[in-house]
């Protein structure tokens, strides 16, 4: 009798379609349901060039063009709605004419195969994106602010547009940014370190001129030197140490420089007189020697650098150039970061990302000798280049193009306004 009963319950909900079941295609109707939701809003900003495919798709619900339509957000989310191929020639032509630039893109593999075995497998559609939704907050600040001022009559479509171009790169930053990272903004001139979405440590920067740009990437942080040396650069050297020196035999000693074989201070010692200044004026490569400015409370470098290794040498650091904080614009370095508060940013590393005591670490800098206080817990760096801002009062903030990249980057598609442009 109970087995004549469950059989009827059975059949019962069958017939009621309640059991959903997917289709030839691995789609059942919760999940397609849930699609067409986020579509309606456009949850996560990525339908872009795909509006002709989701007019379709809204049309009939064709679990063909649904597969088509998912694996197209998907890759929208996770890798931008920018020409990327545009902007990489743009990029081409500003190094063909000598200006320094680098905006590193992290392209994220989409598995269309990958996709479908987690619709197969009944996973919903916010879990089959949650690994390509960006975890930095500004992305759904800006989302919620672009939608917000889509339909405000006041707002310039050069405003929208920088917004929704930001919420793209946004996309195109290194994925895995964890609770706790620094984030240089280039246009803002400012670092950050945010802890759990929170601001815990800001001030101003000094970033590189617009033609020796900061570089767009992302590295982390793996240690701090105190009473640092400066390396100069091959590059630096050829295009403004030798020439100096050459004109002013004196001008090591002014700038407390010094000639040795490679960038170790125990390595050989040269004289100016003992190499071949004139083959290494201007051009590019390699130079056999390397000039190097001694530590001191004069140094370049300022008292205190922070390195996060990459093929750009580029590092935060102490400056002599304090003057410079005071202007609005401050495109003033080689690419390097300049802090404006190097000794607040030390102390919040010491206490918050080593295991050294503070009392050492202070004696190690008052020395004026050099040394290196290492991470033990990751901080990842971000420099990245955002026009616009949501700050923690909520407000929208707006910056200069200052290296033209508003300009070089593309949308794939066009942005429509309910109010109209």
């Amino acid at each position: 009798m109970r087995i004549k009963i469950l059989l009827a319950a059975v059949f019962a909900v069958l017939l009621s379609g309640c059991v959903d079941t997917p289709d030839a295609e691995g789609w059942r109707s919760s999940q397609k349901n849930e699609f067409l939701k986020i579509l309606k809003t456009d949850k996560y900003a990525s339908i872009c060039d795909q509006q002709a495919l989701y007019a379709k798709v809204k049309e009939s619900r064709n679990s063909r063009l649904m597969t088509q339509m998912l694996v197209a957000y998907t890759n929208n989310l996770a890798n931008g709605c920018i020409d990327l191929q545009s902007f990489q020639a743009s990029q081409h032509a500003k190094k063909e004419r000598k200006i320094e630039t680098h905006y590193e893109t992290y392209i994220q593999k989409v598995s269309r195969a990958d996709l479908m075995m987690k619709l197969r497998a009944g996973q919903s559609i916010e879990q089959i994106l949650k690994p390509y939704v960006p975890q930095y907050e500004q992305f759904n600040a800006l989302i919620k602010r672009y939608a917000l001022l889509r339909t405000d009559t006041r707002i310039s479509a050069d405003i929208l547009r920088k917004i929704r171009l930001n919420i793209e790169r946004v996309k195109l930053m290194k994925s895995g940014l964890g609770e706790n990272y620094a984030l240089i903004n280039i246009p803002e001139f400012v670092v950050r370190i945010i802890e759990k979405k929170k601001t815990a440590v800001a001030m101003a920067v000094v970033v590189g001129k617009t033609r020796l740009q900061t570089p767009i990437f992302s590295a982390d942080l793996q240690y701090v030197t105190l009473n640092p040396q400066w390396s100069v650069p091959d590059s630096i050297a050829r295009n403004e140490i030798i020439p100096k020196l050459i004109k002013d035999p004196n001008y090591l000693t002014k700038k407390r420089m010094v000639i040795r074989s490679s960038y170790d201070l125990n390595s050989k010692k040269l004289t100016p007189g003992s190499v071949d200044l004139e083959s290494y004026v201007g051009g590019k490569g390699d130079v056999p020697f390397k000039f190097i400015e001694v530590p001191s409370v004069r140094n370049g470098l300022g008292r205190v650098k922070f390195i996060f290794p990459n093929r750009h040498s580029v590092y935060m650091h102490d400056t002599q150039s304090k003057y410079l904080f005071k202007r609005k614009v401050r495109t003033y370095s080689h690419g390097c970061v300049r802090l404006e508060k190097p000794i607040v940013m030390l102390k919040y590393i010491t206490k918050h990302y080593t295991s050294q005591n503070p009392e050492q670490v202070k004696e190690w800098y008052d020395s004026l000798k050099t040394h290196h206080l290492a991470l033990s817990r990751r901080l990842p760096v971000h420099t990245a280049y955002l026009t616009a801002y949501v700050d923690e009062c909520n407000d929208l903030l707006i910056f200069n193009d200052i290296y033209g990249f508003d300009k070089s980057q593309k949308l794939n598609f066009k942005i429509t306004v309910e109010h109209g442009i």
